[in-house]
């Protein structure tokens, strides 16, 4: 399985958009600083995720969540977490 996975800094309320073969540690290897553009905005927490069986699907959707009409996905998708 392949996943794309939404993060968000508890810290700066920013979000990082991803995707990895192996959630679990990649979650925590975002936390341990181990990944240099989300060092910064340590700790992280993981606020969603989609599961795919191939990677270039999962490589698709994460790049699609990243544009301005994903963006929008997202909002609306998460918009109860959101407007907490």
């Amino acid at each position: 399985m392949f996943y794309t996975y939404i993060l968000e800094s508890k810290r700066f309320k920013r979000f990082y958009i991803g995707y990895t073969d192996d959630l679990k540690r990649r979650v925590k290897e975002h936390n341990d600083g181990k990944s240099i553009s989300t060092k910064p905005y340590i700790p992280w927490v993981l606020i969603y995720y989609e599961a795919c069986l191939n990677k270039k699907d999962a490589i698709r959707r994460e790049k699609y969540l990243k544009t301005t009409q994903g963006r929008r996905f997202t909002k609306l998708r998460l918009r109860e977490y959101i407007s907490e």
